[in-house]
């Protein structure tokens, strides 16, 4: 499905291709609406940061993604700490609680850790997700235009090799018609006579 940006984009090439005539005796310049035309522009204008802003909404989950990592893994380490002194505070079990509080917390930070690099790695993705789409429509705008321009150019080159030869036509008949010198009457005579 195409982007507003792309419609627009093809509306301003068909309306300089279907309702923009040329300027008198000129084969490159046409007479354009301005009101029209600066309408369309407006739209263009307000629509690409509209689908610009999508996109960098996208980019600004990563912060939300990372912000929710982060606080699941601040509640794990919090659950490690309370069950560290839960241990703790039994007296006949201080080495084995000891032991069993600091297994607790190097797993509960491995899997912090593990969760923050997890959401880092999703986050870029999503950021450079977001970054190829927005080139590869940018692209495909760059893309539109360069193609118009091309095709604008064979055309104006078609029109002006057509009026050469038109002139060059025009020409020729002119030189064919060639008004003879005053001291003949303009007829050959027939041969045999003088």
């Amino acid at each position: 499905m195409s982007s507003r940006i792309e419609q627009i984009i093809e509306e301003i090439e068909e309306y300089i291709d279907r309702d923009c005539k040329f300027q008198p005796l000129s084969t490159t310049k046409i007479i354009v609406n301005k009101e029209h035309l600066d309408e369309l522009l407006r739209e263009l204008r307000m629509k690409t940061p509209e689908e610009i802003k999508r996109y960098q909404k996208i980019i600004a989950n990563r912060d939300a993604i990372l912000a929710d990592a982060q606080a699941k893994a601040d509640a794990m380490i919090e659950e490690a700490q309370v069950q560290t002194t839960e241990l703790v505070s039994e007296h006949e079990i201080m080495q084995q609680a000891y032991a069993q509080a600091n297994e607790i917390v190097t797993q509960a930070t491995a899997q912090a850790q593990e969760i923050v690099d997890n959401a880092t790695r999703d986050a870029n993705e999503i950021r450079i997700g977001a970054i190829q789409y927005t080139d590869d429509l940018l692209a495909n705008a760059e893309s539109i235009i360069g193609h118009t321009l091309d095709s604008y150019t064979t055309k104006y080159d078609g029109l002006i090799n057509s009026l050469q030869e038109c002139y060059d036509t025009v020409r020729s008949n002119r030189a064919e018609l060639e008004i003879p010198d005053e001291d003949t009457d303009g007829y050959d005579s027939p041969e045999g006579t003088v």
